[in-house]
């Protein structure tokens, strides 16, 4: 039977999360019980993608996502897939109705880590669409459940969130994506000298994002808002500790929150749910 795989899929999409994010495992656990496995397979279609393009550094990364790419459509056009991770997703897809453009632009993010080193305004918005706005936009279609209108009212802060996210990971991850990968998301910003200026000016924009999409967290339904708003504490206080340290230091290590540290976020954060004041 099917089921039985389909199950090992899931299983599979749920450790995939949990071995890559702390955070996100966190929070999709304060999700309702029939959300969790949708967040699930739509991280780990994401975190499959992202280690192409990341990590399999000794193998050829443009057949990898080429080949990824034509599995996934694949996998939602039949239904099934013998990778575990885009069967759960496909799932996902078809049950929610993700619209394919969503996938694509993602996939074409994706694409632009193989060839882009640095990025000009244009492209960086393009990125950001796609890697992070596009993913935020497919976990909406799950917590709205269907319900088109409540996605439209939604949908612009549901961006700002993925983008305040993509743009936090940027600035944790700086050091690592400028030395090790040569790549250079922030348009217009010479990494070799990068300044306090230039640091003050990308969190300022950052900052505004996550104003945005705070309205929307807290227009969320019930299902969902409490799952959303701890992943947005987590980011809301990494952020904050990169805002505290100089563009040197942020060159030099990456910045952190500990699992201790995070733990004590989530029961702020149900604190703060339970009492309605997020």
């Amino acid at each position: 039977m099917k089921d039985t795989f389909d199950k090992l899929s899931a299983e599979c999409s749920k450790m995939t999360t949990r071995r890559y994010s702390t955070s996100f495992s966190l929070g999709i656990y304060f999700l309702d019980k029939k959300l969790r496995q949708p967040i699930y397979a739509i991280y780990g279609f994401v975190r499959l993608a992202d280690e192409i393009v990341d990590s399999f550094h000794d193998y050829d990364k443009v057949f990898l996502l080429s080949k990824f790419r034509h599995d996934c459509f694949e996998a939602i056009e039949h239904g099934i897939s013998l990778n575990p991770v885009l069967n759960s997703f496909q799932q996902v897809v078809n049950e929610f109705k993700i619209e394919m453009e969503l996938i694509e632009l993602f996939l074409k993010s994706m694409e632009m880590d193989l060839c882009e080193h640095q990025y000009t305004p244009e492209k960086y918005d393009q990125y950001i669409l796609g890697s992070a706005q596009v993913v935020g936009l497919m976990c909406l279609q799950v917590f709205t459940g269907g319900d088109k209108a409540q996605y439209e009212h939604l949908k612009d802060s549901a961006m700002k969130l993925g983008s305040a996210f993509q743009k936090v990971n940027f600035l944790r991850d700086v050091n690592a994506d400028y030395l090790e990968l040569s790549r250079t998301y922030f348009p217009n910003v010479n990494l070799s000298v990068f300044s306090n200026d230039e640091k003050r000016m990308i969190e300022a924009d950052i900052e505004s994002e996550f104003k945005a999409a705070l309205v929307g967290i807290k227009q969320l339904p019930a299902s969902s808002r409490n799952g959303v708003h701890l992943a947005y504490i987590y980011y809301k206080e990494l952020f904050n500790k990169i805002r505290n340290v100089s563009a040197d230091q942020v060159m030099s290590r990456r910045v952190r929150i500990s699992n201790v540290h995070k733990f004590g976020l989530m029961f702020d954060s149900i604190i703060r749910f339970k009492l309605n004041v997020i």
